[in-house]
């Protein structure tokens, strides 16, 4: 380990696949989008799906349109003989925080991660609704983009950023995008495009799109096994803001940054960032929740969300790029930030640090 740990095991992300995140997948059910990424993060480490001790995935029923859904993707994963599972409605990430405390209880060496999120069947701006207050917010229906908006214009108001701050924001997005094969949008020459909801464009919204992503977990000596340069998840923490909006300043993150302080991103310097902002505007709000203010730290080099947006799997993906820069030895420590709910609600916050070489 690169540092002292702070838990009972020291845990690792040994490997991380995903699938190319395309607007539509018309074509392919929920297990033949899971079951490739599936067996590209198993080839990684050479473990056979039987040799996991723990499986945990994250998923949305409302997206699928049936409930208990995620159950049909067991079938790529290979529930016979009986496996050790678990499933959370939520982003992929906090399937990684159910399987990181499983192999902390020590009930498990080894976790399988996967998460995956089929937008384009239906209208997400409609769905995302569901997450809202029921007795008073949710029966106005005011749409994901329409929340996020109010949230860009605080800031505006607060002269915190203006739109031509937030473009730069999603062309910067999008440009290193240009490196990544499996993001949907790709490039500076993106158009901006017209308002959404204003002040946000089309630029700084998210695309729509249909995606996969899966990480294996390791404990100790196994992580090193399996992997020449495994990324510690040295710190691990998330937190919840108040459901009501009226409730909170929506120029800030106080649960991101809490989150932070306990996971341990204040205690040294990091080179990496991945987060989790939908909308150009959030970057705004965690870059000053996490002390990101200089040039000195990498932000989003996968590009983020703002060039791949696969819900339910966006956040476990941020989590997989940090660590992928770190097996590549790009990347020493990184923080890794995944968010669920309306205008950065519910945040988890990890870091990833690599051995020395």
């Amino acid at each position: 380990m690169p540092t002292t740990s702070r838990y009972a095991r020291d845990v690792a992300v040994v490997a991380f696949a995903q699938s190319d995140h395309l607007r539509r997948s018309d074509e392919l059910s929920e297990v033949e989008m899971v079951m490739p990424v599936l067996h590209r993060v198993l080839a990684q480490t050479g473990l056979k799906a039987g040799e996991i001790g723990f499986t945990c995935s994250g998923s949305s029923d409302y997206l699928a349109g049936r409930a208990f859904s995620f159950t049909m993707t067991l079938d790529g994963v290979g529930a016979w003989p009986p496996i050790s599972e678990s499933h959370v409605e939520m982003d992929g990430a906090w399937a990684l925080y159910e399987a990181w405390v499983k192999i902390q209880t020590g009930e498990a060496d080894t976790a399988l991660v996967y998460s995956y999120g089929k937008s384009s069947p239906g209208s997400v701006r409609d769905v995302l609704t569901r997450q809202l207050d029921p007795y008073y917010l949710a029966p106005l229906w005011p749409d994901s983009v329409a929340l996020a908006a109010l949230q860009a214009q605080a800031l505006i108001d607060a002269g915190e950023t203006d739109e031509g701050a937030l473009a730069a924001i999603g062309a910067r997005s999008r440009a290193a995008a240009e490196a990544n094969p499996h993001a949907q949008l790709r490039g500076d020459a993106v158009p901006q495009g017209g308002y959404q909801v204003r002040p946000l464009r089309t630029g700084d919204c998210p695309p729509i799109g249909d995606g996969v992503a899966a990480v294996i977990l390791a404990a100790g000596d196994t992580a090193r096994r399996l992997c020449a340069r495994p990324a510690w998840i040295t710190g691990i923490d998330h937190r919840i803001e108040a459901h009501g909006l009226g409730l909170r300043d929506l120029t800030d993150s106080p649960s991101t940054r809490i989150a932070a302080e306990h996971a341990g991103v204040f205690d040294a310097p990091v080179d990496t960032a991945e987060l989790h902002a939908p909308f150009s505007s959030q970057e705004v709000v965690l870059r000053k929740a996490l002390g990101l203010g200089g040039d000195d730290v990498v932000v989003n080099p996968s590009g983020g969300a703002l060039a791949a947006n696969p819900v339910m799997a966006a956040g476990l993906i941020r989590i997989g790029e940090a660590a992928a820069r770190i097996h590549r030895g790009e990347s020493d420590r990184a923080v890794a930030h995944a968010t669920s709910g309306p205008c950065l609600q519910q945040n988890l916050v990890a870091v990833l640090e690599g051995e020395p070489a």
